[in-house]
Order: structure tokens, then sequence, then C-alpha cells
């Protein structure tokens, strides 16, 4: 085995990022992409265009206005510095936000998609039986939308656990703190230790072709249904 305690750890780590920022993205998400689906207000288009500015925005661009806002000198580093939070860059919780920012498209949209396909019918039945907005929502929205959910939810993981530019922009690359696989992979091979590298990025391959593999199954098990 080629794989040393520092993989071992990078590979944890990025196991923790990626599954605390699909959890955050689930919460922040749902009620975002709701709201996108359902509004006819004139910010819809400029909030659905912040919310997939990373799709389009390279990741050191993100990760350096993150890192201008999270300073000593930044709006929110002023902010966390005065709760008595200290700075956010170079840390665990400063990637995790880092994170959210630049996987949230891959959250939002597929909810969004899935709440509009819902339609306006079985709202207005569950209205008609007098269910309440949060009854609707959890006992019709949500099932429906579940496809959209499990999407979501493997996009958002999978997007983080493949993440460099931002995560290295923001957390810089400090052993067991902010080393995700993505920038260990880049050490092995600045220090030529191909072996190495080939074992974390071969992983990465199979991971990122099992997810996808499973998100096309899921989709075609549906499709198979409907």
């Amino acid at each position: 085995m080629m794989l040393d305690s520092v993989d071992f750890a990078a590979i944890w780590l990025t196991f923790k990022l990626a599954s605390l920022t699909t959890a955050l993205l689930l919460l922040i998400g749902t009620p975002l992409a709701w709201w996108l689906a359902r509004t006819h207000s004139p910010l819809k288009g400029p909030v659905g265009a912040v919310v997939a500015l990373p799709l389009v925005l390279p990741p050191t661009v993100l990760g350096f206005y993150l890192l201008t806002a999270m300073g000593p000198n930044g709006l929110v580093g002023q902010l966390t510095q005065s709760l008595g939070l200290g700075l956010l860059p170079f840390t665990f919780a400063g990637l995790v936000v880092g994170s959210v920012l630049y996987s949230m498209p891959f959250v939002v949209q597929p909810l969004q998609n899935a709440f509009e396909a819902i339609g306006e019918r079985p709202l207005e039945v569950a209205a008609t039986l007098r269910a309440s907005p949060w009854d609707t929502f959890f006992s019709v929205v949500l099932p429906l939308a579940r496809p959209g959910f499990v999407t979501a939810s493997i996009l958002g993981f999978a997007h983080t656990v493949g993440e460099f530019g931002v995560v290295l922009m923001i957390g810089g690359n400090i052993p067991g703190v902010t080393r995700t696989v993505s920038v260990q992979i880049f050490d092995h091979v600045e220090a030529m230790e191909y072996a190495q590298a080939h074992w974390l990025a071969g992983g990465m391959l199979a991971f990122s072709f099992c997810v996808l593999l499973a998100l096309y199954s899921s989709r075609r098990f549906k499709s198979g249904l409907n």
C-alpha cells in the first residue's frame, strides 16, 4: 500500500468537509431553491445568477475574494473578530464557508428543477384539503422532490471532494487542518512522488466514476418507472 498517514488524514479531512458542506447546503439550499421555483419577483434573475456564478467563475477568483472578505481588513473578517471567532482563512471553518459557496449551484439547481417539476396541481389539492403550508411542504413537496434531493446530495458531495482552487486559496496547505485530497495530490506531484499521486488520483477517478454511475443509474430507474 502506497498511502501513508498523511494521505489518510487528507482523505478523512476531505470526507468530513464534503459531508458537512453537503448537510449545510441542503439546509440552506432547500428554502432558496423553493423560493426560486415559486417566486415571480424581479429579484429571481439576479439571485439565480449569483447562485450559478461558481459554474463559470474561476475558482481562484472566488477564492481570492473570499480570502479578502474574510481577512483582517474584510467585512466578514472584522465581524468574526468582533464576535470573538477570530479569522476564518487557513482554518477548517473557512474551508466550509468557501465550499458551501462554491458548491451551492450543484445543490440549489437540482432542487429548483425538482420543485418546478411538481407543478401546481398537487399543491392545489393539498390546499383544498386545508393542509397548512408546512404540512403541504413536508407531506407533498418533499416526497415528490426526493429524486432532486438525491441528485443534489450526490453532486454537492462529489463537487466538494474535487475542490482545489478555492480550498488552496482559503485554506492553504496545512496538514490535518486544511490539506484535502486534491491538495495532497498536488503536493505529491510537486515532490515528484508519482506513485503516491497515482494511488490518490486513481481513488478520486474511481470515486467520480461511481458517483456518476449511481447518478445516471438512478435517473434511468426513475425513467423506467415513469
